[in-house]
């Protein structure tokens, strides 16, 4: 029986200590990239705002994890589900422990790329399309645009650089 426990619990243990690190990482990374003027966000946008030519976006910073990280994070909170079905549904998992939002400036020039969004007007006609390019204005006009797909419901990864967006990534999930 207790060769049987031990089975079990060393994968908690490793996962247990894989998380700890890969948190541990993470904040190193985010630390990193801003004494180096560079930033990395992941966000769901609720607002665009263009005021005297200057856009600025409003988002709810969230944690995007992937793979084997996305798990770890699953197991430790959720263990219930993670031990029924495995690991995280879909292969990511999104941290969302606050509400606060926070205000950031867009770069004019900033890089926009989307993987789904509402082309058409037509549900039928929806589609992924990787790594499409937009440019920020037509990004703008899409966003407002709820009818058919909503962007908002979608994380996205933002790149600072100085302050100031320069990319944004729309992430599609399933």
């Amino acid at each position: 029986m207790l060769k049987n426990k031990n089975v079990y619990l060393f994968p908690v243990l490793v996962l247990l200590f894989l998380s700890l690190v890969t948190t541990a990482s993470t904040t190193m990374k985010t630390a990193d990239a801003k004494s180096s003027s560079l930033q990395h966000l992941s966000v769901y946008i609720h607002s665009i705002d263009t005021l005297k030519g200057q856009t600025t976006l409003t988002g709810d910073e969230i944690e995007w994890y992937e793979g084997a990280a996305a798990d770890a994070v699953f197991a430790q909170r959720e263990p219930e589900s993670a031990a029924e079905i495995g690991g995280a549904p879909d292969g990511y998992y999104i941290v969302n422990d606050s509400d606060s939002l926070s205000t950031y400036t867009v770069a004019p020039d900033a890089k926009v790329t989307m993987q789904i969004y509402d082309r058409t007007g037509k549900l039928e006609e929806l589609d992924i399309n990787w790594n499409e390019a937009l440019s920020l204005q037509q990004f703008i006009h899409e966003f407002a645009r709820t009818e058919v797909f909503d962007l908002s419901q979608s994380p996205y990864h933002l790149t600072l650089k100085d302050g100031q967006i320069v990319s944004i990534v729309q992430q599609y999930t399933p």
